[in-house]
């Protein structure tokens, strides 16, 4: 997190109150914080993630809302000090001792308002009155004099493409519709006299010799004329200069030469090394943690089309991810313990990259400061999602150009940021409304204003990483389909969850990065239980259909368990093989995508979070408890996979072996063969080399020698013996198997550590076998295989929950 010294820093995030425009509700307010969460703490509205409480709650975004608080000024009167909102949702005006000093109406840029005709010594009264969001959506709108549809078939709230917050308060195909209001990050008063020190820009500019040279743009704002001096320091280098300074905005460049730094790396492929920036500008000094490392991204022609791979520190590097919304739909919950969480488990399964989704928000800097300490890439889309947006008003495009710059320098100096997106499917969006579909030119021009003043701020900036225009896209000034398009650029594949395609499909087509896509489950049984009666634990019933957000989707997947699985007895029973059926399908995916590196270089799925308790495309449902698709994650993002694949010329089953490593490994691999009745046979055994950064077809055989009552399960180890992995290929559907019910024994024991350690050993052959579905404590592997007689034993990696060890733990397994 950026810090900041200065001669006066006042810092104001306690003592807040809120309270509605009618005065019928008062509650502290917590800073950061939102109005919905001080109600809830007061215990004045219920829980809106209860049953189907959502809408019994509009009347809180409906209204006005005033948030207060005293704080005492003991400083020089005599010098000019700004007050400092780091972020406010959304619409609102700023009175300092009943002056107004100044409004808000964006969610997405720091706020700065001079003090000078309102601040006084001793006791001072700062009152911030937010403004209806809804209210002002409305009416942006009816102002507008161009038609700008929105999102209406996701969005329960209208016209929040008109407002800079994020969109997905207003609703989305997972997201409850509160639209919440508060503080989202800190409040402060600083003395700026002779200049306020605004922000600084962090640029990596030269990779060369094993040196690097960082450059800073300093920027700072002024109110009269004269010299102070500037500093930077870093690694033990210091350069200073005694620099001018005029009324106005003003900005002074310096750079710092570092001899053979040490490198910043991803996860999995070195050490997170973070140095500290220092940089002063007369007596305020601001620091930042950097790492020193090269970005490109390479989207170079070839025989196909275009690459679409990034390239770090010189190596080429597939990235293995999800997409990131915002950690919890009320903003108060979204608190740097539970980031750190989600984020900790995307590393857990073997992740290097997210996207942080143009739909959501731009997270404080402690989010980044995590993903910078934990090697996770961020893809980072500017906030612009699936609607049109109303650019042809040069007030509104001129508050997104600079919610930009602000942003750009914001996160200038993290070393996990991959990329600055444009928006999240804009270019499809043209086509998706009436308005749009009639005359698509003049909608394709208002787009065009609003993605080049994106890529200026950019282009003026010139921060270290790329610019990718719009996801998907396949180029540069390329309006066409990104959605099918796999020879170029990013792709979206919707067609298995959104056309009801088999999960089969995923293999008709070969992404260069796919950046998107997904399939649903519902939450487990233990997060059901949270917001439900008991009569409303049926698929069917209307609380399990508010807390579903995309029309037909429990029905679809419901209809993909029959498809794949012998239908479930009972509503458990639905819940469980809903998740399984999910995490066969982002296996079918991912694992052929992969099986086509250095074509395929990234597969980022939809989603790796939730917001609330919901059906959704996530791996980790609410609260952060692990979906059976994260355990599958764990597997399928192994840094080193092997995975069998169906040829689709001649059927044969084809062996790949796929490394993501650095360096080339020998691996031993044991394929054997099960049958249903419980008999294992060894069909081969082989040494595999894997080649650094690609996949390579290892092994072929025919499809004729595996059984119609039999499937293939293979394990890998290195040259020392140790397992390295394991996986399954079933010729068939799940449902075509008459799998005979186990007898699992499971022993809890403690391991030598101290550690608990759970055993499990079957008499027969049993699929999807989970321990404690739905539990907050995540295990060394969950979702496995059974073979007979053989011994499986997990432990606990990483405590979550409250839960004792001698608690009841459910059992799964696929019932034939």
């Amino acid at each position: 997190m950026q810090s900041i010294t200065s001669p006066f820093l006042l810092h104001l995030n306690d003592g807040w109150t809120i309270e509605s425009a009618d005065k019928s509700k008062c509650a502290d307010l917590r800073v950061p914080g939102d109005v919905h969460s001080a109600l809830l703490a007061s215990e004045q509205t219920p829980n809106p993630y209860w049953r189907d409480t959502e809408q019994s709650l509009d009347w809180i975004h409906e209204q006005e809302w005033t948030a207060s608080t005293d704080f005492e000024f003991e400083g020089d009167i005599c010098k000019r000090h700004i007050l400092t909102f780091m972020s406010v949702d959304c619409v609102a005006t700023v009175h300092l001792n009943d002056v107004e000093i100044g409004q808000c109406n964006s969610q997405f840029k720091r706020w700065d308002f001079d003090t000078s005709a309102a601040l006084k010594l001793g006791k001072n009264a700062l009152r911030v009155t937010f403004h209806s969001n809804s209210e002002a959506a409305a009416d942006a709108a009816a102002r507008s004099t161009i038609p700008t549809p929105y999102l209406s078939f996701n969005n329960r709230l209208p016209h929040y493409n008109f407002l800079r917050k994020t969109q997905c308060h207003a609703g989305w195909d997972w997201n409850i519709a509160l639209s919440p209001l508060g503080f989202y990050d800190d409040i402060f008063l600083s003395v700026a006299d002779p200049v306020q020190f605004d922000e600084f820009m962090v640029r990596q500019k030269h990779h060369e010799n094993g040196n690097v040279t960082l450059e800073l743009d300093v920027h700072f704002a002024a109110h009269g004329v004269g010299e102070i001096e500037l500093e930077a320091s870093i690694c033990g280098v210091d350069t200073s200069a005694l620099i001018n300074y005029y009324p106005g905005e003003n900005r002074h460049s310096i750079s710092i030469e570092i001899d053979n730094p040490v490198l910043w790396w991803p996860v999995g492929r070195g050490e997170q090394i973070l140095h500290r920036l220092e940089v002063r500008l007369g007596d305020v000094v601001r620091t930042r943690k950097i790492g020193f490392r090269d970005i490109k991204l390479d989207t170079s022609a070839d025989e196909i089309g275009n690459r679409f791979a990034f390239c770090i520190n010189g190596e080429e590097m597939f990235m293995r991810g999800a997409n990131w919304i915002p950690a919890d739909a009320l903003p108060q919950n979204c608190s740097p313990e539970t980031i750190r969480d989600r984020l900790q488990s995307a590393v857990d399964a073997n992740m290097n990259m997210i996207r942080v989704w143009g739909g959501g928000q731009y997270e404080p800097d402690w989010f980044y400061d995590m993903c910078s300490e934990m090697g996770i890439f961020v893809w980072h889309d500017f906030m612009f999602a699936c609607n049109l947006y109303p650019a042809h008003d040069k007030t509104w495009l001129k508050s997104v150009r600079e919610e930009a710059r602000y942003q750009i320098k914001r996160l200038s100096g993290q070393a996990c940021m991959a990329l600055w997106c444009g928006d999240n499917e804009l270019v499809g969006a043209l086509n998706w409304y009436d308005e749009g579909k009639a005359d698509r030119d003049r909608y394709l021009a208002i787009y065009d204003r609003l993605n080049h003043s994106l890529e200026e701020a950019v282009d003026e900036l010139e921060p270290d990483i790329p610019f990718w225009p719009s996801s998907p896209s396949v180029g540069p000034l390329n309006f066409s389909d990104g959605w099918h398009d796999d020879r170029s650029g990013d792709m979206h594949f919707w067609d298995v969850w959104h056309s009801s395609k088999d999960f089969e499909h995923y293999r008709t087509v070969k992404p260069r990065f796919c950046s998107e896509f997904g399939f649903q489950s519902f939450p487990s049984m233990k997060v059901i239980e949270g917001f439900t009666e008991p009569e409303d634990r049926n698929v069917s019933s209307k609380v399990m259909d508010v807390h579903q957000r995309n029309e037909g989707g429990n029905s679809r997947i419901v209809e993909t368990i029959s498809r794949y699985f012998r239908f479930p007895d009972g509503f458990e029973n639905m819940v469980y093989l809903s998740q399984v059926s999910q995490s066969l399908a982002m296996k079918t995916s991912i694992e052929f995508w992969r099986a086509q590196a250095p074509r395929c270089m990234g597969t980022l799925y939809w989603q790796l979070n939730d917001t609330w308790p919901v059906a959704s495309w996530s791996s980790l449902e609410y609260g952060g408890n692990w979906k059976l698709t994260h355990y599958a994650a764990k597997r399928f993002f192994a840094p080193i996979l092997i995975t069998a694949q169906p040829d689709e010329e001649n059927g044969d089953i084809v062996f790949y072996a796929v490394s993501d490593l650095e360096g080339a490994s020998t691996l031993s691999l044991n394929i054997e063969l099960v049958s249903i009745s419980g008999e294992v046979n060894t069909h081969k055994v082989l040494d595999v080399e894997c080649v650094p950064n690609s996949a390579q077809s290892v092994y072929r055989m025919k499809a004729s020698d595996v059984p119609t009552n039999a499937f293939l399960h293979f394990t890998w180890a290195d040259k020392a013996g140790r397992k390295m992995g394991e996986n399954d290929y079933l010729p068939q559907r799940p449902k075509a198997y008459a799998f005979e019910t186990p007898a699992i024994e499971v022993r809890q024991s403690i391991a030598e550590d101290g550690g608990a350690q759970v055993t499990l050993v079957s008499d027969t052959p049993a699929l999807f076998v989970t321990f404690d579905h739905g539990g907050a404590d995540i295990y060394s592997d969950n979702c496995f295989t059974l073979l007979p007689n053989r011994e499986k034993t997990i432990y606990i990696a990483r405590k979550r929950g409250g839960d004792t060890f001698n608690t009841a733990k459910s059992l799964h397994y696929l019932k034939g």
